[in-house]
């Protein structure tokens, strides 16, 4: 699923985000990345996602090298990947239902169907009944499900989610929680950013990643 050895990120101004991260996580795996603010969380995912590529070190990604020159590659792996952004990244003047469809509008899925999954992914989330909503009249809670429907509905072998706790309560955080992880099964991965440790203590049959300063700890939950 995602394979990871002596991998570095160096950005352009010089800032080095991740030191040598060794990694393995497997189809079906759960797994919470937490750290402080600058920590590599997010540069951690955006390497996942192929929107950055190692200065050092080898990664594969559901099979793809994250590499120069693969493009078409991991356009593909994109595909595959379902990612729930901290900052949703939800058109105004659309409805729930069309921030669903236009997050799976480059995956070849006949019109009828894709109406038809992105009303599923709504009723997964607890938001069948806002639909026609537009989202800016939504709350920040309801806009955060809109973007998890919008992940889910493109049946990804991963998850990624970036800080999808961010601006909510405890309950409401822990709510969220719960839906992510609810969609990890024997071929879906999912993996969650989180600086909140309190809202994972005690999560069962889980991964947890450590960050700090660009270093990486693997643990075990539970």
């Amino acid at each position: 699923m995602i394979e990871a050895a002596g991998v570095s990120l160096k950005y352009p101004d010089g800032t080095v985000a991740l030191k040598g991260i060794d990694l393995q996580i497997q189809a079906g795996e759960l797994v919470y990345v937490t750290g402080h603010s600058g920590s590599g969380k997010t540069s951690l995912l955006k390497l996942l996602m192929g929107m950055e590529y190692p200065t050092t070190g080898y990664l594969k990604v559901l099979g793809q090298p994250i590499i120069k020159g693969q493009a078409e590659g991991i356009r593909r792996l994109r595909m595959r990947i379902g990612p729930v952004f901290q900052e949703f990244r939800l058109i105004n003047g659309r409805t729930a239902m069309e921030n669903v469809m236009l997050g799976m509008r480059f995956l070849d899925i006949p019109r009828s169907r894709l109406k038809e999954d992105a009303h599923q992914a709504l009723v997964k989330v607890g938001l069948e009944h806002k639909r026609l909503s537009l989202v800016e009249n939504l709350s920040w809670g309801e806009r955060q499900r809109v973007a998890i429907a919008r992940a889910v509905a493109r049946k990804p072998a991963l998850i990624l989610a970036d800080e999808p706790t961010g601006n909510l309560d405890r309950d409401h955080a822990l709510d969220i929680l719960e839906l992510l992880a609810s969609f990890r099964d024997k071929e879906t991965s999912v993996i969650i950013t989180t600086h909140a440790t309190h809202l994972i203590d005690g999560k069962k049959d889980a991964g947890l990643i450590v960050m700090d300063k660009g270093n990486m700890r693997w643990e075990r939950v539970g």
